[in-house]
């Protein structure tokens, strides 16, 4: 590992290659930036990463023709990108991004911009808050460059040994930090149905948002959960804190919370740093459905931008607008289904665009994509109840999600049923 300048390092960066970029809050941005001030003079760079936190510059107008990002994540910061074309959107399970890096992979690197910890005693770095597909990044690429923060936590789970990184630039500046948490009521209400399938013992998977803030907060009376997750969020601390969260009963790893990355805020960052009961780990690892589903009492929470009658699951794309991605959602969903006592939930609320439409729909929006297939499909839960729709009929189907949609959407729902043929002779 070599120490040079922010600008000595991008320098190695030539038009047409392909640069990982650290995701979520371990975003590089001193490196970026150095980047992106070479953009007169590049052409066809590629940067690819899942979502990043800040500012995403390479994917502004202005940068069309020096830098193309594609997303693996679409993020908020490159969501107007990929919608206007100047930026591409990979869809790809979370599990699976990894390997996307691998030399005879589709997406090989020439260069992965990291940020990471200073070497402990032993020549170790950490990728502290974002270990996700960083790691497979780092061994994979052919020139590793690392912003060195000593501000980044030093999280327990994996190394990065020093010899792996090429160049290092110094910079001591804090990390970006999450968006706070949310909270409204519906997902205080979806958080109190999906708070009720949820067993003493059982280990958790759950993202961000009004939803994980909603069941997170109606959790206080469980006991001994424990959390197997991609996502590590800042409101998971007072369950952990206050003993909800212990991990007693987790049949692997057990007493230890596993993560991918964790997003929140200083707070968060210091509980996580050099805390050995938090493990982060690839995503290869923590998405791979044989090990979810070896955690007994699995309980997945995913969300969903709208459901069709028959079950169908929408999550990355409105219409045919791309708007997030896949994600952990099916990895989860399937590992939870396959878990002894597993629970695979997907909570959403019952309408969007301030109650004018329902995203419980009778078919879906032309050009949207399904995440989650009917045939994977389990629990539904909106703010008016939840519904088991594994091993029902279409007509059972129909009727029972028609009864946790909005009351006012019931009536036009249970007519296009009926014209669509979902509810039988009559």
């Amino acid at each position: 590992m070599r120490f040079v300048s922010a600008e000595e390092a991008v320098a190695e960066v030539s038009s047409g290659q392909r640069v990982y970029v650290h995701a979520g809050c371990a975003t590089p941005h001193a490196l970026i930036d150095a980047l992106v001030r070479r953009y007169e003079e590049l052409h066809g760079v590629e940067i690819v990463h899942m979502h990043t936190e800040g500012p995403a510059l390479y994917a502004e107008p202005e940068m069309a023709g020096s830098f193309r990002h594609n997303a693996l994540f679409i993020g908020p910061n490159v969501r107007e990108a990929v919608k206007e074309g100047r930026a591409d959107y990979t869809p790809v399970f979370l599990s699976e991004i990894p390997a996307l890096f691998e030399e005879r992979g589709p997406l090989p690197l020439d260069i992965a911009f990291l940020h990471v910890t200073p070497p402990d005693d032993e020549g170790n770095c950490s990728l502290g808050v974002s270990v996700d597909c960083a790691l497979s990044a780092a061994y994979h690429a052919k020139l590793v460059v690392a912003q060195v923060n000593p501000r980044m936590p030093r999280t327990y789970g994996h190394v990065l040994p020093a010899s792996v990184i090429d160049l290092a630039v110094e910079a001591d500046t804090p990390l970006p930090e999450g968006r706070p948490l949310e909270h409204s009521a519906e997902g205080m209400a979806i958080g109190r149905h999906v708070a009720g399938l949820i067993e003493d013992g059982a280990t958790l998977q759950m993202g961000i948002g009004a939803i994980p803030a909603g069941v997170l907060a109606s959790l206080g009376g469980h006991r001994d959960l424990g959390v197997h997750t991609e996502m590590f969020n800042e409101g998971l601390l007072p369950l952990i804190e206050s003993g909800v969260v212990t991990g007693a009963q987790k049949s692997i790893h057990p007493g230890v919370v596993v993560t991918a990355f964790a997003t929140g805020t200083e707070r968060l960052y210091r509980f996580v740093d050099r805390n050995p009961g938090i493990e982060f780990r690839p995503v290869d690892y923590t998405n791979n459905v044989d090990v979810i589903a070896a955690n007994t009492r699995m309980v997945a929470i995913n969300s969903a931008l709208s459901v069709d009658l028959t079950g169908q699951v929408v999550a990355d794309s409105i219409g045919p607008r791309f708007y997030s991605g896949i994600g952990g959602q099916v990895d989860f969903i399937r590992g939870a289904a396959r878990s002894k006592g597993g629970v695979p939930i997907i909570a959403l609320p019952s309408t969007a665009r301030g109650g004018t439409i329902s995203r419980i729909c009778p078919e879906l929006a032309a050009g949207s994509g399904v995440v989650t297939t009917r045939g994977d499909v389990h629990w539904v839960v909106t703010e008016y109840g939840a519904r088991n729709l594994h091993g029902r009929t279409i007509r059972e189907r129909a009727t029972m999600l028609i009864e946790i949609a909005h009351p006012q959407f019931r009536a036009v729902l249970e007519e296009e049923a009926g014209r669509l043929g979902y509810l039988g002779r009559r």
